[in-house]
Parts: structure tokens; sequence; C-alpha cells
């Protein structure tokens, strides 16, 4: 088990300090943006649709090592999928996540993200790229936030 967790740390490191389809899309024909002011992570992802499938992403930002790691894996995952393909990837992220559990079958690169369940302040850092990617994909240009605004 733990070969397995020190392949996961290294998977999030090497998203963190090289991370893919780091950069402004050009042909991008929907743009979305979110923000987790409580640690500080800002990304905007940049979205090209061609019909409803994901022809190519890519994003920029900044953020702790699990919010530039996850954006990194999501990119990578999400290329070439249908919106609704990319909200079952995404429903199963937020289950990875929050549970920790990986199917015995799934050895994608997402399963990185199991360790994030251990530390729950660090689920908002994982999806936060998510949420903005799906928003775009869907049309919706409302930046989104961790935090739910004060009543």
């Amino acid at each position: 088990m733990q070969d397995l967790t020190d392949l996961y740390q290294s998977v999030i490191l090497d998203h963190n300090r090289r991370p893919r389809n780091y950069s402004v899309l050009p042909t991008a024909n929907r743009v979305g943006s979110g923000n987790n002011p409580m640690c500080g992570d800002q990304m905007t992802v940049y979205v090209k649709l061609e019909g409803d499938r994901i022809a190519d992403l890519s994003f920029q930002g900044s953020g702790c090592a699990i919010s530039k790691a996850s954006t990194s894996l999501m990119t990578v995952n999400l290329k070439g999928k249908t919106i609704a393909e990319a909200e079952a990837i995404y429903a199963g992220v937020h289950k990875l996540v929050t549970t920790g559990t990986v199917a015995e079958d799934d050895m994608s690169d997402l399963a990185a993200l199991a360790g994030v369940h251990q530390f729950p302040a660090r689920i908002k850092c994982a999806t936060l790229g998510w949420h903005a990617a799906l928003n775009a994909a869907k049309g919706d240009a409302q930046p989104v936030t961790t935090e739910k605004p004060s009543d």
C-alpha cells in the first residue's frame, strides 16, 4: 500500500511542477473561472467546445499543489469527452476525493487524487478547476467559488 501512496504522491507532485495544458487556449470559445478564498486558489479554464464535445481545454492560475495538479489531470482526462462524459468523470472524481475509494479496475492517473479525502479542507482545492471547466462547457460564465456568499 505504501508503494501505491508513493506513486500517487509522485503523480500529484509531477502535475504540480509541470502542469499539462497550462496556457491560454487561443481557440477557446468558452472560459470559466473559479476561486477558493480560504486557500487562495484561482483558476481560469479555457474550453474549445465543438457541439457537445470538449475538443480542447487548458488552464492558468495559481494555487496549492492539489489544486494545480487536479486541474492539470482534469485537462488531460476531459479532452475529447462529451459534456455528459465529463460530468460523469467529475462525479467519480468527487467520490474519490471525498471517500478515497478507488475501484479495483480504476488505475487511471485520477486515482492519484484518492489521498485528498484524508484532508477535507483540500476537497475544495481538488474540485475548483473541475467546477470552472464544467460551468464553461455548459455556457455558464459566472465565476465559481468554493465559499457560499454571506447572507
